[in-house]
């Protein structure tokens, strides 16, 4: 269960940072900026993808099962649900990396904690939009 509510929070801040009106991001950079400078870098994202991958290691194995993705999935599906879904290219570049198919880069069915944080990278490029080595509401804008 506490694993679900640590998740469920940091989940939040992602599907949220596109469904919010009039500054699209805000609340993903509140959530995954540790340092408070108003963006996020890409340790910040590796610390955070670390802390959603502990969070969902129910067996503390360092392996995200099928049966652990799937409670991931789920927890995914149900914030984007209570976010209103999310649409847009901003979505897309927030979710795609938290798939399994990101992720699970061997194809095996599990996601290693290796392939999970050799995955952080991808998504740090993944939504800096404009490619200038931090993640801020900019990269958040129109397609």
């Amino acid at each position: 269960m506490k694993h679900i509510l640590a998740l469920t929070a940091i989940l939040l801040s992602c599907t949220a940072a596109i469904a919010q009106q009039g500054n699209p991001g805000a609340h993903f950079i509140e959530n995954w900026d540790a340092d408070g400078n108003s963006s996020v870098s890409a340790a910040e994202v590796e610390q955070k993808r670390t802390d959603v991958f502990a969070a969902f290691d129910a067996d503390e194995n360092g392996r995200l099962s099928a049966e652990e993705y799937g409670v991931f999935d789920e927890a995914r599906a149900n914030d984007q649900a209570q976010m209103g879904g999310g649409h847009g290219m901003g979505m897309q570049r927030l979710e795609a990396p938290m798939e399994r198919g990101f992720n699970d880069t061997n194809a095996d069915g599990e996601v290693s904690a290796e392939e999970w944080a050799a995955s952080s990278p991808k998504m740090f490029a993944a939504l800096d939009k404009n490619g200038d080595g931090e993640i801020t509401t900019a990269d958040f804008g129109n397609p």
